[in-house]
């Protein structure tokens, strides 16, 4: 079997087409990621999942962004709409039991409903902690504006998904909060003192260091890196996601087809390959751009290959919960929000 490269790759369509397949099989993504354009009905969806794990010859991860609110590829009628991490933090600050407990039923929930189409990751939870005039790109779907609620609710929240042997990756690391513009376009310059990102940014990723998995964010840290976004700097990298906050688990890149990088999509994959990510992560599923990123991703191998190794064993340990009795009380405390 072909060695796995250190990358995942989003689809264009419902359906695989014979270049898609014939990519995937030769250059074998570690992984694959799903938007809304790979969305249909039920059927078609655990199809794809099955087809994208077929071209690869093996039950490869697969990713999406079910967060809630404004994030969230699957929608009614398929599944349920479900509230923002914003709305469940107000709960939070009212009761803040009811608050961590609605965090973790409703990521139980995205479990039942990511297994059943065969997803078993779920980028989730958002542990940035927005300012005050920052980009709205973050915005509702953080939990709260500051970092202590940010932590607690991400962990219950992070804690519902593995319970329904679903994994989550927590974003956008190490603090995508004080972003003035949208890393979709342009890219975000953070100039406050290393120290001031130390007590309030990093929080929520120092509590939750030893998840398995982690995106980077693509913003520049002056004090830290004035040259590079964190996706792409060698210096983030190791002294803060490995050295100051401690984490030791799979670190994939944020989408690398996004205009907050720089050079060509080749360019770009290597560049993040280079700074230490363990995975470069492209997701428009554009074929010209797909060929230049697994042209420039390495093989999987050395510690990247251990961490990967360690998710994938992780993969599918879930509890005994019934789906219909956490669906009630979610539905109960939300309710009452």
């Amino acid at each position: 079997m072909t060695e796995s490269k250190a990358m995942i790759l989003g689809c264009q369509g419902l359906t695989l087409t014979p270049d898609e397949i014939a990519l995937y099989r030769g250059e074998a993504p570690w992984g694959f990621i799903l938007f809304g354009r790979n969305i249909g009905e039920p059927a078609q969806i655990s199809d794809l999942v099955s087809a994208l794990r077929e071209s690869v010859g093996r039950d490869a991860p697969v990713f999406i962004d079910q967060e809630g609110g404004r994030v969230q590829r699957i929608r009614p009628p398929i599944l349920s709409r479900y509230p923002s991490g914003q709305a469940l933090g107000e709960l939070y600050r009212r009761d803040r039991d009811a608050g961590l407990r609605a965090a973790w039923l409703m990521s139980r929930l995205h479990a039942f409903d990511l297994k059943s189409f065969g997803i078993d990751v779920d980028c989730l939870p958002v542990l940035d902690v927005p300012m005050e005039g920052s980009s709205n790109v973050i915005g509702d779907r953080a939990y709260g504006t500051d970092p202590t609620t940010v932590a607690e609710m991400g962990r219950a929240a992070a804690a519902g998904l593995k319970a329904g042997g679903v994994l989550p990756v927590m974003k956008h690391m190490p603090g995508h909060g004080r972003g003035m513009v949208d890393s979709h376009h342009d890219l975000p310059v953070v100039n406050v003192s290393r120290a001031e990102l130390e007590a309030h940014d990093f929080v929520p990723f120092v509590a939750m260091k030893d998840e398995l998995m982690a995106m980077t964010a693509h913003v520049v840290y002056t004090e830290i890196d004035p040259s590079n976004p964190a996706t792409t700097s060698r210096v983030v990298i190791e002294e803060i996601i490995r050295g100051y906050i401690g984490f030791e688990g799979l670190l994939m890149s944020d989408d690398s087809s996004m205009n907050a990088l720089k050079g060509t999509l080749g360019e770009r994959a290597a560049n993040i390959a280079a700074a230490g990510c363990d995975i470069v992560l492209h997701c428009n599923g554009v074929m010209d751009e797909m060929k230049q990123v697994v042209a420039n991703v390495p093989v999987l191998s050395g510690r990247a290959l251990q961490r990967a190794k360690k998710v994938e064993a992780a993969l599918g340990a879930m509890d005994d919960a019934e789906e219909i009795q956490v669906r009630a009380e979610f539905d109960s405390l939300i309710a009452v929000a």
